[in-house]
């Protein structure tokens, strides 16, 4: 089935985590440690498999961010490495990163703060046209 439009997938897991922001100026709440709950949002696009009709199977798209919750939740999150400093910004790059190899067609990766209303969305490039 040909259709105009891009489809995606979406799942959601919630982790824990603690962090503190060494470059917020002297005396600002965000420079102590401090924790929150987060919401990742990981998107896969692409077009379902003509056999399974899915674009990936949801229990593969669980496993891999299984790994990746598993890494964050209850963590401080500036000793893991390469989140030294832990901005939303930073977070969703590193979960892209650690996510690509293992989610082909991943679109987007969005780390929320739903408490206080904050989000930050990478938006991974589209795979490159097959030259036909």
């Amino acid at each position: 089935m040909r259709r105009a439009g891009r489809l995606e997938i979406v799942k959601s897991v919630t982790f824990d985590a603690a962090h503190f922001l060494p470059s917020a100026p002297e005396g600002h709440p965000n420079r102590r440690m401090h924790g929150h709950s987060f919401r990742l949002d990981v998107a896969v696009a692409g077009e379902p498999d003509p056999e399974t009709g899915v674009i990936l199977h949801f229990a593969e798209f669980e496993r891999a961010l299984a790994e990746v919750r598993e890494a964050l939740d209850h963590r401080l999150l500036n000793e893991i490495d390469g989140l030294q400093m832990p901005t939303l910004e930073h977070l969703v790059v590193w979960i892209a990163g650690r996510l690509a190899p293992k989610l082909p067609g991943l679109a987007r990766v969005t780390v929320r703060r739903d408490s206080i209303g904050e989000s930050c969305t990478y938006y991974l490039p589209p795979p490159a046209a097959d030259p036909a």
